[in-house]
């Protein structure tokens, strides 16, 4: 399976885990449902 790394501030970090944790996501969660729906109408949608 690919990995995915990326670099984020100490405070994107803290939004980004507050969202995730709010909505009981995982972090590959939060970026498949930030993926979707961004991309309403095509592949993901």
């Amino acid at each position: 399976m690919p990995n995915l790394n990326i670099e984020v501030s100490e405070e994107e970090y803290e939004q980004l885990s507050e969202v995730k944790d709010a909505h009981g996501l995982t972090w590959r969660g939060l970026v498949l449902q930030g993926a979707r729906a961004l991309d309403k109408e095509g592949p993901l949608g």
